[in-house]
């Protein structure tokens, strides 16, 4: 689907970017360009892969002249640069308004302005039902595509979003953190036992991307549908994986921002949603601000229940034991 294309990946050294860039590097593309603020991960990662077809531009998304340049010549856009960290969003909220708001206000901006065929967002569950200032960015995040999508519906460039939870073992997530302190004999650190998360791996997560830029339409939010499991079992499947027998643990209650549940489609959503089998598609409304045409496939009196963390498939510790040694996320275990 490539062939000959020119893609830019913003954030292209994060874990999706390198698990992207790591899919496409066997097609035959012509060049895709990784777009960061980090030139130690972008040398890294460029010794790492070793192909030329892969070139790598310093800069910011909140910068517009930096990201109009890089997107010049551009076919395909996969927006994946964002500040994801709740808590430091918490602290500094402007800063996630400056690069998951402004900065996607960049991307399109740009994308349209050149020509640029397909571009796709990267939104997360925290984006539904909102309650801390990483979530509202992205909220306000996924609004931007949807209205870019329809004020220039003319242009030619498909603006669409995905939308999924926890990547399992991605930078910065409760994976490696659990495993970092059990392997240094530390107790673990939970917020609340019962906390449900989404659990998705970083190759289904580059699936649903790729499936979004194929089948998605304008205004377009695809969800990759996921099982999800308490905090609490995580962790002890981490410590049998690791260690063989349980742990201490310390609660530490929820931190700034959390929820105890993620939402992945909103009730009001499932309303409209497509079923695709793997994947929901939440279609843009089309209508404009003259309310005289009902909307097609349009709400009604049934309520929807929202595609949620409590609701969707609970895995228990055995299961969540086998998709983590499945998925090598552990790596030596106590059993090996």
């Amino acid at each position: 689907m490539f062939s000959g294309k020119t893609l830019l990946v913003t954030g292209g050294t994060g874990s999706f970017g390198q698990a992207f860039l790591k899919r496409v590097i066997h097609s035959s593309i012509r060049e895709v360009r990784v777009f960061s603020r980090d030139e130690e991960k972008q040398d890294r990662l460029r010794r790492s892969l070793g192909d030329r077809r892969i070139r790598f531009f310093i800069g910011d998304v909140r910068d517009s002249i930096a990201v109009t340049d890089v997107m010049r010549g551009v076919d395909y856009v996969f927006h994946a640069a964002a500040l994801k960290q709740v808590p430091s969003c918490e602290f500094h909220p402007m800063e996630a308004v400056k690069t998951n708001i402004l900065g996607t206000e960049n991307v399109l901006r740009a994308a349209i302005h050149h020509g640029v065929l397909s571009c796709v967002v990267l939104s997360t569950d925290k984006a539904v039902y909102p309650i801390n200032s990483m979530g509202i960015s992205k909220a306000m995040m996924e609004k931007l595509m949807i209205a870019k999508s329809s004020q220039h519906s003319d242009s030619g460039t498909v603006l669409c979003a995905t939308r999924y939870g926890n990547v399992m073992g991605s930078r910065g997530s409760i994976i490696p953190f659990f495993t970092e302190q059990i392997r240094n004999g530390l107790p673990l650190t939970l917020t609340e036992p019962g906390m449900t998360r989404f659990m998705l791996s970083l190759e289904d997560s580059v699936d649903l991307v790729l499936t979004a830029f194929t089948l998605g339409r304008p205004g377009d939010i695809f969800v990759r549908k996921a099982p999800a499991c308490r905090v609490d079992d995580l962790a002890m499947a981490l410590c049998l994986l690791l260690k063989g027998k349980p742990l201490p643990k310390k609660i530490i209650g929820a931190r700034h921002g959390e929820k105890f549940h993620e939402t992945l489609v909103s009730s009001e959503e499932m309303l409209v949603a497509e079923d695709l089998g793997k994947y929901y598609r939440v279609p843009a409304d089309e209508r404009d601000q003259h309310y005289e045409r009902p909307r097609q496939n349009g709400p009604d009196s049934v309520p929807a229940e929202a595609y949620a963390s409590n609701s969707t498939q609970q895995l228990n510790v055995e299961e969540i034991m086998l998709m983590l040694g499945e998925l090598g996320l552990v790596g030596e275990t106590a059993h090996a």
